[in-house]
């Protein structure tokens, strides 16, 4: 089958800063996961340095660079004006030899530029939002700061789809409620990459007391504050807070300044540590050295970082909302507490420290599930039968 990705952000292909990570990274492996399964994929993405090349081969499918917009990094809200060139480029790449069977959007502004292409032709679009900007402002509030049109813009795509994959149980119903009907929303979870994330390998170098260790960006909303204000009553343990910037620039960034007044204003500044961004070939071995991983962003749709942790066969504390809920089985692989109930996060990281034996089921459940239901081979399958399904029902276009 071929099968063209659409991402309008940024490119990922041969970075300074290493390689693709996140959800650049989902789309990556999702190429790569279909391309060895004998798929002809194509990625397109936003060419934003001029010195990269128009086309690319990489593990096994194709990377186009379109040249929509300038050829330099822009902000979401700076893309808006090129999503129609963007659309036209594809129309006009695929009116030659190439023409893809089905094509897959990857965030709203992907997915836009994706149904501008084959608005006039019978190729389905299947879109991923990877997030939806209605579920953001509802759980960041006043901290939400994607771009006005953004909302409205989503709304509009989900009537242009043959059909959206959500990544959550809560994003199912998201989807739902801004009008797609249920048998247009397939659930499709990340993958993980098991010979990455293991539980036997080298683990980060630590101290005596137990280790909480928090994964994700120094930004509002991320949760890293219910962690530090928790910490009060856990007791003797070490916080550590992995991600935002490199740490020789921790001392010049506002979160991180902000987080380290917030636990000196908690009286646990001698236990919380900002370690900076760790390079994402190396997070396995931090996560092995941690006791417990606590997960407690504000708005989470796929949980990645929660089942990077458990496939290294670390048990989670998350916050019971997202993409968390669906990979953390309460009580089984981890524990699961209302969001933003500080006090039983606090609680039940506490008793889970003093538990042995809890934390040793708990990871090796939590093994179990990720290599059963998390792989990247089963996302790709999932993804391959939808793609099937879509291209089977779509009739062609009247003139």
């Amino acid at each position: 089958m071929r099968v063209g990705l659409v991402c309008a952000h940024a490119s990922s292909y041969r970075h300074a800063d290493g390689p693709p990570v996140g959800t650049r990274q989902h789309i990556a492996r999702v190429a790569a996961e279909l391309a060895e399964r004998g798929h002809d994929v194509r990625l397109y993405e936003r060419r934003d340095d001029p010195g990269l090349p128009a086309t690319v081969p990489v593990d096994g499918y194709q990377v186009h660079q379109v040249p929509a917009g300038p050829p330099t990094p822009l902000p979401t809200a700076g893309l808006i004006p090129y999503v129609t060139e963007f659309g036209r480029w594809l129309t006009d790449e695929w009116a030659g030899a190439w023409r893809p069977e089905v094509v897959h959007g990857h965030y709203w502004i992907g997915g836009l530029a994706a149904a501008h292409a084959v608005r006039e032709t019978d190729i389905p679009v299947v879109q991923t939002f990877h997030s939806l900007g209605i579920e953001q402002l509802r759980h960041l509030g006043g901290r939400y700061d994607g771009p006005g049109e953004r909302i409205t813009l989503e709304r509009a795509l989900t009537r242009a789809v043959d059909i959206a994959v959500a990544q959550s149980n809560d994003e199912v119903d998201e989807l739902t409620r801004m009008g797609l009907q249920r048998s247009s929303v397939a659930l499709v979870p990340p993958g993980v990459d098991i010979e990455q994330f293991h539980p036997d390998g080298e683990a980060a170098p630590r101290e005596q007391r137990a280790r909480i260790l928090s994964v994700g960006s120094l930004a509002a909303g991320h949760g890293q504050e219910d962690l530090i204000r928790a910490m009060r009553l856990v007791g003797d343990a070490e916080l550590v807070i992995a991600g935002g910037p490199p740490a020789d620039q921790l001392a010049n960034h506002a979160e991180a300044r902000r987080l380290r007044e917030l636990a000196e204003q908690a009286g646990v500044v001698d236990q919380v540590r900002l370690v900076g961004a760790v390079p994402h070939d190396q997070m396995a071995t931090w996560y092995r050295s941690a006791d417990v991983v606590a997960c407690t962003p504000h708005y989470s749709s796929a949980g990645r970082v929660s089942l990077e942790a458990m496939a290294c066969g670390v048990p989670v504390i998350g916050y019971a909302m997202g993409g968390l809920a669906d990979a953390v089985v309460d009580e089984v692989t981890g524990r699961l507490v209302p969001p933003g109930d500080v006090r039983a996060l606090a609680v039940s990281i506490r008793r889970l420290l003093a538990d042995n034996a809890g934390r040793f089921a708990y990871g090796h459940a939590a093994v179990d599930r990720v290599r059963s239901s998390y792989t990247w081979e089963r996302t790709a399958g999932a993804l391959e039968r939808l793609y099937e399904r879509v291209v089977s029902r779509r009739k062609p276009v009247e003139a």
